[in-house]
């Protein structure tokens, strides 16, 4: 029998107010944090979410927590960096790591059928675990909804989950198409109890939540996050916020079981970087589009999506489970990472905070063409505009209405939070160029076209469809 060691009070009050401070850290510029908390309280009065927070790195490590807004709104409860928010989808990267774990053990292999594992799936010896952890498998979604359906408040398990809808036909032919599927990451898993012999939660907290110090780390699938964390909010329409209904036990598993702090998930994003759980080649493949039998690119990896932000590689994913929304931005090659959690479903309150503030951080500069857009357009929101940029046909345009016009209705909005240009192409011996100009809640489109001596020929805009 193994002796019981039994610590003071005071050790295990130090231990958790040591645990508790590791949740809270500043060391970025004064500059940097009032942005980034102006983005943040920005888009959560135009959203009227209540509560966000977030976990900045830089450099490979994890620089600056806050929260902002009401983790309760009644009784009234300020957010802080200590408090849990469940993080819904982004679970399916720890799911994908913990297979790729396997990999590396060589107890198994991505081109393994997932039949070898779990009998009686349809099509079972074709679909791959590759195919599931890349959502080209063509198992249905068995929760596409953004909301909790009655049949979902009961308890449920991981194998009815599979027996509904991973034996039923295919939506499409294996590897032919992309769709996002939490059914996928219910079989995935299986196989990783299967595989290791353990509790999936129980292999995470083995192989990479102790390892990485994320002492948070919470299985809201089975209980419910505490009175010390985020409360989940739901709103009708453009009603009141309410409480948000819990789902039942076993619904979420490892396609969004997962709750914790920003810090942690920060710590996780920092494994990313670094590149510290698994084997090179297991994160190549995790960060590498996979293609379609078309020769298409999913734009997803293994667990993550793989996107180009302003020529630097992200990999990225949202997640949402009742009451939650999440967003984590990885620009592995920048050390940059950013992690935003908010306690209200169905809003892109989490995504918006994380895409503006993810090339602040990277010090993405802007191209000279964006350099010369924002100019103008600041200019505009004055009421005036260099002609000696325009050809004859936009300095006829831009009459002393129209300036007046572009004042009044652009001064108002300020300074945006970005513009970055979205796409190029040649038209009319001309370059043409789109940009992206976002506010809290709103996004402009600016055109513009410029001949081959730099003048331009079109600099209109209007708001984004």
């Amino acid at each position: 029998m193994n002796k019981i060691v039994r610590v003071p009070t005071m050790l295990l009050l130090w231990l958790f107010a040591c645990a508790s401070l590791a949740q809270t850290v500043d060391d970025i510029s004064p500059a940097l944090r009032a942005r980034i908390d102006h983005i943040a309280a920005q888009v959560l009065a135009q959203t009227g979410v209540p509560s966000a927070s977030l976990a900045l790195v830089q450099h490979g490590k994890p620089v600056y927590t806050h929260a902002y807004g009401l983790a309760r709104v009644q009784p009234q409860i300020a957010a802080t960096p200590r408090m849990r928010y469940s993080v819904g989808s982004i679970s399916k990267q720890f799911t994908a790591t913990a297979i790729l774990i396997l990999v590396d053990e060589k107890k198994l292999s991505l081109d393994d059928p997932v039949g070898k594992y779990i009998p009686g799936l349809t099509r079972g010896n074709e679909v791959t675990i590759r195919q599931i952890l890349s959502h080209t498998s063509g198992y249905q979604d068995y929760w596409p909804e953004d909301y909790v359906m009655t049949t979902m408040k009961g308890a449920t398990t991981a194998q009815q989950i599979i027996d509904a809808w991973a034996k039923k036909p295919l939506d499409f032919e294996p590897g032919s198409q992309w769709q996002y599927s939490n059914t996928n990451f219910v079989i995935a898993g299986r196989i990783v109890e299967i595989a290791s012999g353990e509790p999936y939660f129980d292999f995470l907290s083995e192989h990479i939540f102790r390892p990485l110090g994320m002492k948070s780390v919470w299985n809201s699938d089975q209980n419910k996050l505490g009175d010390g964390d985020a409360a989940p909010y739901i709103r009708y329409a453009l009603g009141p916020l309410r409480p948000a209904p819990k789902e039942g036990a076993g619904w979420m598993f490892a396609a969004g079981e997962l709750a914790m702090t920003p810090y942690d998930l920060a710590l996780w994003d920092q494994s990313l970087i670094a590149q510290s759980i698994l084997k090179p080649e297991s994160y190549k493949e995790m960060f590498t589009e996979v293609k379609l039998k078309n020769g298409e690119s999913a734009h997803y990896g293994l667990g993550v999506e793989v996107v180009e932000r302003s020529g630097h590689r992200s990999i990225e994913h949202s997640g949402e489970v009742s009451g939650f929304v999440s967003d984590n931005i990885v620009l592995v090659d920048d050390g940059v990472a950013v992690a935003v959690l908010t306690n209200q479903d169905a809003v892109g309150a989490a995504s918006a905070i994380a895409r503006l503030v993810a090339p602040l951080a990277a010090e993405l500069p802007r191209s000279p063409a964006e350099e010369q857009a924002l100019a103008i357009y600041r200019g505009l929101q004055q009421g005036t505009i260099d002609r000696g940029l325009l050809a004859p046909n936009l300095s006829d345009y831009f009459t002393a209405e129209a300036l007046a016009d572009y004042r009044s209705s652009l001064a108002p909005l300020g300074e945006p939070l970005s513009l970055r240009q979205s796409a190029t192409e040649m038209r009319g011996g001309m370059s043409f160029r789109s940009f992206d100009i976002l506010y809290p809640g709103k996004k402009l489109e600016l055109t513009t076209y410029t001949y081959p001596d730099g003048k331009l020929e079109q600099f209109l805009i209007a708001p984004a469809e």
